[in-house]
């Protein structure tokens, strides 16, 4: 397993030096640049001071060698363009952390009652309860997060005004995009854990498990949720990187202090430096939720590790 480890990790750093690459030469073919945008009413003395400063009047080669000497040897994702004398690892460090409550709340609601709803409807299948579920999975997966929000920031702020809007610093700001969130989460893991829960009820070993006498307590948690649960595992992870980038609308729209305010910024404004930064950011999320999808993968089926081993 050490072995495997090491080698996704190897794999990881490769992908993400490529994705650094790609995005890199990317936002530098974009036409104009931060002065194009932030200055244009600026002397070209000025203009040409700050693209001497921050290197910009160099060859873009160049640009691309200073940037990942500083990544790799330093860990050094560069300053940002617009706000100045504010690092980029500095403003992921103290805004990130602002995304991740968000996030993290949201993941944990769509996680726990989608994958709760899908059990009971795959158990109900064709019932009432199975149908009722159907209808709220279809619209929630249709229907942008966005929308749930306005939807809410209507009804519980506007209507009843019993929770804040906008703002941030205590509890009660979390909850309405934090539930924004959720709805569509809740609405996809209930889906895949309906189909996989349906399929493995119709193993051969689940019945074979009802041949043998096996009780329903433990042909439910041992046969049918074990196994339901290996297709979940591929989305969960990979998921989790949402935890920082899935907000960014909605923070915009209930004014919360997260990275999403920074990476609208940093597009509109051509801060380079800041796009690269989270992107790199994201991607390690990403490339780390892979790797932690593998190992979790022998964990909850056994027979993974064994061929593993084989190998």
């Amino acid at each position: 397993m050490t072995r495997f480890i090491l080698k996704r990790l190897g794999y990881g750093i490769v992908t993400l030096l490529i994705i650094v690459t790609i995005t890199f030469f990317l936002i530098h073919m974009v036409p104009g640049d931060p002065m194009s945008s932030g200055g244009k009413n600026l002397p070209e003395e000025t203009k040409a001071v700050f693209r001497a400063k921050y290197g910009l009047d160099k060859p873009l080669i160049v640009q691309y060698g200073i940037y990942m000497k500083n990544l790799v040897l330093h860990g050094d994702l560069g300053t940002s363009l617009i706000y100045t004398g504010r690092s980029v690892g500095g403003i992921i460090k103290k805004y990130g952390p602002v995304s991740a409550v968000i996030g993290l709340q949201a993941a944990a609601i769509g996680i726990s009652m989608g994958l709760l709803l899908g059990i009971i409807a795959a158990f109900q299948r064709g019932k009432i309860a199975d149908k009722i579920i159907m209808i709220w999975v279809i619209i929630g997966v249709c229907v942008p997060s966005f929308v749930f929000a306005s939807l809410l920031q209507y009804i519980f702020g506007v209507k009843f005004d019993i929770l804040p809007i906008f703002g941030w610093g205590e509890f009660k700001h979390t909850l309405l995009p934090t539930v924004a969130m959720a709805l569509g989460s809740i609405a996809t893991y209930c889906r895949y854990m309906r189909a996989s829960t349906i399929d493995v009820i119709g193993a051969d070993y689940v019945l074979t498990a009802d041949a043998k006498g096996v009780s329903t307590p433990g042909k439910v948690l041992k046969h049918i949720l074990r196994n339901s649960f290996i297709p979940i595992v591929t989305m969960i992870c990979p998921q989790l990187v949402f935890v920082f980038t899935g907000s960014f609308v909605i923070e915009r729209m209930f004014s919360v202090p997260g990275l999403g305010a920074y990476f609208v910024t940093a597009v509109n404004d051509s801060d380079y430096s800041m796009i690269l930064g989270l992107v790199v950011f994201t991607a390690i999320l990403y490339i780390g939720s892979l790797i932690i999808t593998d190992i979790l993968y022998g964990v909850v089926d056994p027979r993974i590790r064994v061929t593993k081993k084989s190998r």
